[in-house]
Formats: C-alpha cells, structure tokens, sequence
C-alpha cells in the first residue's frame, strides 16, 4: 500500500468534477488491478483510434500486448503518445429528474509515451504481468511461450506517471425542491463476478479444473 500522491500535469489534471478526484497513487492501483480490459487511444494518421484490449501492472507500468504486425505496435515501436483508460461502472443512479440520472464509477486515465519491448527476456517478462494480471496461476500451469510466439507478439510499456483518477459514490445529486413524497429514487448496484468454470470440449473426462482457476476471484 503507498499514499504517494499522484502529480497532475495540465493533461492529467481533474477539472470537471474535481471533488471527485484521487489523489493518492494506491487509488489509481487499485482501479487497474481491478480492471481485465483497458481503453487504448492513440492518433494515426491524423485520426483517433481506440481499441480495448488487455493489460496488466507492475509497480508503475502498464503492459498491453498485441500482434507485432499491427500498425498500432509500429506506432509504439517509435514512441506515439498514447492515452489509456480504466472505467468500472458500481451502479446506476436513478434521480428524480433525468438531468440527475448518474452512474457511481471508478475510472483511471493514464496519459504516456508507449515503448515496446526491444528484447525475448523484456517481452516474455510483459506478458508473464499480463497473464497473471487476467488469469493468476496461469504462467506456472501452462506451456510458457516459445520464439515463434514471441515474435508474432508486440509487448508495449506505459508509465503510470501521468495518471488520473476519479471516483463517484452515493446518492444522486438531486435539487431539495425536486424532492417529494411520491417518486423513488436511488442507485441500483451493479457488480462483476465469475461464474462456474466450463471445460475445453478436447479436455478429457477426469481432469480437475485447477485450484488457480477454481480460485478465482474479481
């Protein structure tokens, strides 16, 4: 657990909403390690891309994976700004009025310059975060990536130095005189969560699910 603070630049600073604003760095590891798919943003040729696609951190980088012959990994290859976002929804808030209809979230925005990893070892260690990141225990079960796979795959590193955070929580924000007795209004929670656990139709009969993926919590 760290306090750190985060230190906001003129991109990452909170400027609608700024009460809802966290400051401390662990707020902005908890949301990413809560998080499997990230937002990645970035411009080619003078038009905005986003794309979702997994992610994992260590310490204070962000690693993201994807084909090595992907325009996108050549992009990086030559260190494109980038923008990445983290975002769970908690629940649906109902006000009274549709102009106070909300959602209670949690988000992060990570603003950086992307590198890709230059070497095996570099590469194997991203995607070693990465897969622990989506399926802890995966890396010491299954077969670890060999040089074929490794070339087919682009690992990208982002530093979380430039990063926000923001936080909704409660009620909504309803006016007192828009208060009466006669209408509901509230949050409907809104959570994820895993369910049982369904076997590759090639897995034969007997062989147990594993205690990692049994394990599994989000």
């Amino acid at each position: 657990m760290t306090d750190t603070p985060l230190s906001p630049t003129e991109r990452s600073t909170v400027l609608r909403h700024s009460e809802r604003a966290r400051a401390d760095r662990q707020a902005l590891y908890d949301v990413l390690d809560a998080g499997l798919v990230c937002h990645l943003g970035f411009v080619v040729d003078g038009c905005p891309v986003v794309l979702p696609t997994l992610y994992g951190r260590e310490g204070d980088t962000l690693y993201m994976h994807a084909s090595s012959g992907a325009r996108s990994s050549r992009l990086f290859a030559e260190g494109a700004d980038v923008c990445v976002t983290v975002t769970h929804v908690d629940g649906v808030v109902y006000g009274r009025s549709v102009f106070h209809h909300s959602v209670n979230y949690r988000s992060a925005v990570v603003h950086g310059r992307a590198r890709t990893m230059p070497s095996e070892d570099a590469k194997r260690h991203g995607m070693k975060v990465l897969a622990e990141h989506v399926a802890p225990g995966a890396w010491d079960y299954a077969r670890r990536p060999d040089a074929k796979e490794l070339a087919a795959v682009a690992v990208t590193a982002l530093d979380l130095t430039e990063s926000s955070v923001k936080v909704r929580t409660g009620p909504p924000r309803d006016r007192d005189d828009e208060v009466t007795p006669d209408m509901w209004a509230g949050v409907l929670p809104v959570s994820l969560g895993v369910g049982a656990p369904w076997p590759d139709p090639r897995v034969p009969e007997g062989v147990a699910v594993p205690e990692h993926v049994r394990a599994r919590r989000l």
